[in-house]
């Protein structure tokens, strides 16, 4: 058993065949049985080292789960809508989602915890900011490399894109940002939040043409999601402070 599970590279076979042996003796389990939940402790633990691996290669910056979102502090958020699209079923079409609403309404929330269900249901995700991901191609293009970067970005089935919105971009940055969104339409979905609605992306990409076209690349058959006005984090704040000096 040793030398053939060592060979195969089965970590809990080798680390835990010994304990379910003696399991199988103390309840006098057949080899069959034995065997059958051996491997479906391998099966299964091979699952979640899958899940943490894509978890750590989407980069998001914080630990952040749809389970704990608090829907009821944001009425503007159907935990229905939320809940189905923690399933891979639009990302495997290709869909855009757009988280739109105010600073502490729980956008980059929604965009971490929605990216990471996607990572674990095995979904390659990659998370980053507007303006990273916009330095990052400037960066590319410098060196000759925009074409590869552009392609490694293409390649995941998820780029959840966070605080759109909050650095104006001038043309270059804003073509930069462009090929992103054509090298992904209709083949990879994309996830945004944004601080600002769709009316006023024009003070975020300056040239008028080159925003319309964003816009519609990002809206086209897109789920899009009003997170309000109203900072719950802001309020929840007030709230600590308040109760404190009660």
């Amino acid at each position: 058993m040793p030398a053939v599970h060592a060979a195969a590279g089965l970590a809990t076979i080798r680390d835990r065949w010994e304990e379910f042996a003696a399991q199988a003796l103390r309840e006098h389990a057949s080899y069959a049985d034995f065997l059958a939940d051996l491997l479906e402790s391998e099966f299964q633990d091979r699952d979640e080292r899958r899940k943490l691996r894509r978890v750590k290669e989407a980069c998001f910056p914080r630990n952040k789960r749809i389970e704990d979102f608090d829907f009821s502090k944001n009425p503007n958020i159907s935990q229905e809508v939320i809940n189905t699209l923690t399933q891979p079923g639009w990302v495997q079409a290709g869909q855009p989602l757009c988280l739109i609403g105010d600073s502490g309404t729980g956008k980059s929330h929604l965009l971490i915890g929605l990216g990471t269900a996607n990572a674990e249901a095995g979904g390659r995700v990659r998370y980053t900011t507007a303006a990273n991901l916009v330095n990052e191609l400037a960066e590319a293009a410098g060196d000759k490399q925009l074409g590869r970067t552009i392609k490694k970005y293409g390649r995941v089935d998820l780029l959840c894109l966070d605080e759109l919105g909050y650095v104006k971009l001038d043309r270059h940055g804003a073509e930069l940002l462009f090929q992103i969104f054509t090298e992904r339409e209709e083949r990879h979905a994309i996830a945004i939040a944004s601080n600002r609605p769709f009316t006023e992306w024009d003070q975020t990409f300056t040239d008028k043409r080159l925003c319309q076209a964003i816009v519609d690349r990002l809206t086209f058959e897109a789920h899009i999601i009003e997170t309000g006005t109203q900072s719950f984090r802001l309020a929840s704040t007030t709230a600590k402070r308040q109760a404190a000096a009660a």
